[in-house]
């Protein structure tokens, strides 16, 4: 649920500039610095034209190849599936503009970098409905067989609102949360640091979990249970118990889980209209786009990396190698250990064990397309919807209901689950999965018929098994701050030996926030940065780059580095 943490974290009407993913490990501007008017810099003349190879055609594949090529510079996107990542927008045939999201499909207005882009496209987002969301209609939290209607956090019992209460005074009284969130308003980096590395250094080796269980307002456990059920913001946040609170603290201060919208018409149109977008430079001729450059198709699955001199060697699973002076990597970075044969020396050893630490979150959906948006009718008996967004400790764990408009059919996501909830649905197929989390929802809802509204097969994705990115995101273990911070950094390669410089890794897992899109555009940037650098030219005085930067507001390391 949208948990109201204070009236500072989720407050429309401050007089404050409003929250946004600002750092805080890293606070820079990467909002002002894409819409600067002088752009992101210039290479020299002799490097104009140069190819840059761009592995993977996700988010952050994407936003590099169009910077590159505004810079006059030519990203070769080499794409082992589709343009789109992990944000794949599923079609229905006969239903134009009906899509299921598989992966990303709510953002927070605090991720302004994204919404740069969005406008650039001019795509249209519309507010997500959450639970409890004042775009949801109704919300049912069904917890130990028994349900709970609500429209807003007062409707429901005592114990959720003493839940919302507990969360929020913890991250009062013991995470600096209102200061933080101040200082993040007003992009005061030295405060920002200040507090934030403070909170570093005292809860890099706590789980999420531990957090809770230590604060004096979460010491009954029944608080705690219920608290991993119904969570904040998106709902349960049970299975993100084990990681590190870090991780979770990062998203409240940014408000990234606040206020969702969708993309209208799918999320995977961006990184497709970026592929397809006409850029202006100085060096191609105008009405150039990434596609164009690409003669219209990507480059076939990268299936080895070398290193010959000083140069990056990309060979392809037709065959065919390609040397160029730089490179950029966005798969999830396990695939640089699986699936793409590695020379030792593209990355130093400490990045190499920073990748092998990596630990993913698996995830599952399933959606299914109705005939109509059944969910509004109302039951004569109460007055109350007849289904609502869910919430559940059964099988479904997290139901959504998407409407598509006036006259169009709807759509359910039936269920969305993480991490163990999702291994338990991972040897089922589509329909067996599709029949499992009907059962919970029938079990719910007594007496409403779902499958006689079901249109067509069901839809499902678990990223755990998909061969390009083998989870559905990072998330960092307690003890992995020294890890993220390696290879978040890692753009900035002067310190490096040469034999470890060229290749640059970017995408949402190289991001402080693996999972939000926010965080795979950032890295994008560094490593445009870095290209950039590498090829021997510069950002403009007047619009310092991340890297330009880099010392003065660099991630705190930790000693015994």
């Amino acid at each position: 649920m949208t948990t109201p943490v204070t009236p500072d974290s989720t407050s429309a009407d401050s007089d404050e500039r409003p929250l946004t993913m600002f750092g805080p490990d890293f606070p820079f501007a990467y909002d002002d610095y894409v819409a600067h008017a002088d752009g992101l810099g210039e290479v020299p003349a002799s490097a104009l034209g140069s190819e840059v190879a761009v592995i993977g055609g996700g988010l952050a594949g994407m936003v590099a190849a169009y910077e590159l090529t505004k810079l006059g510079l030519k990203p070769v996107v080499y794409e082992s599936d589709r343009i789109g990542g992990r944000m794949r927008s599923i079609p229905f045939d006969g239903h134009p503009g009906v899509v299921a999201e598989m992966g990303a499909m709510r953002f927070p207005p605090s991720s302004t970098t994204l919404f740069h882009y969005l406008d650039v496209l001019g795509l249209q987002t519309e507010p997500f409905p959450n639970p409890l969301a004042e775009a949801t209609p109704s919300t049912v939290i069904d917890l130990k067989g028994t349900s709970h209607y609500a429209q807003s956090l007062d409707d429901l019992p005592d114990v959720f609102g003493e839940v919302a209460r507990a969360w929020q005074r913890t991250l009062e009284d013991h995470a600096d949360l209102v200061p933080l969130q101040r200082a993040i308003r007003a992009r005061d980096t030295g405060e920002i640091k200040t507090l934030w590395n403070e909170l570093v250094q005292r809860f890099d080796d706590q789980t999420f979990y531990g957090f809770l269980a230590s604060s004096e307002h979460f010491r009954s456990f029944e608080l705690r249970e219920v608290f991993g059920q119904v969570g904040f913001g998106t709902g349960g946040w049970d299975t993100d118990y084990p990681n590190s609170i870090l991780e979770i603290l990062r998203v409240v201060v940014t408000a990234a889980d606040d206020h969702h919208r969708g993309i209208v018409g799918g999320s995977q149109q961006l990184p497709v209209g970026l592929w397809r977008a006409s850029t202006t430079s100085d060096h191609w001729p105008d009405g150039t786009s990434v596609e164009s450059l690409n003669n219209g198709s990507t480059s076939p699955r990268v299936v080895r990396l070398r290193r010959t001199g000083s140069e990056i060697v990309v060979g392809d699973a037709d065959g065919g190698e390609r040397t160029y002076p730089a490179a950029i990597v966005t798969a999830q970075s396990w695939m640089l250990l699986s699936t793409i044969e590695c020379d030792d020396d593209l990355l130093p050893i400490d990045h190499w064990t920073a990748i092998e630490r990596t630990h993913y979150m698996g995830s599952t959906k399933v959606f299914v397309l109705v005939d109509r948006p059944f969910w509004k009718d109302k039951d004569p008996n109460t007055g109350r919807d007849v289904v609502s967004m869910t919430l559940t400790d059964r099988m479904s764990r997290g139901t959504y209901l998407l409407d598509q408009g006036e006259g169009k059919p709807g759509l359910i996501c039936l269920s969305y689950t993480w991490s163990d909830d999702s291994l338990k649905l991972l040897a089922l197929g589509p329909t067996e999965r599709m029949n499992l989390v009907l059962r919970s929802l029938e079990g719910i809802y007594p007496g409403v018929d779902f499958r006689s509204h079901i249109v067509g097969e069901p839809v499902t994705v678990s990223w755990e098994t998909e061969r390009d990115f083998l989870g559905a995101f990072k998330a960092n273990l307690p003890g992995h701050y020294r890890y993220q911070e390696r290879l978040f950094g890692h753009f900035v390669q002067d310190s490096f030996d040469e034999r470890h410089r060229g290749l640059f890794l970017a995408g949402d897992d190289i991001s402080w926030t693996a999972g939000w899109a926010e965080g795979a555009i950032q890295t994008a940037l560094n490593a445009v940065w870095g290209v950039v650098h590498h090829l021997g030219g510069s950002s403009r005085a007047t619009n310092p780059g991340p890297g330009d930067v880099f010392e003065q507001l660099a991630p705190l390391r930790l000693g015994d580095h």
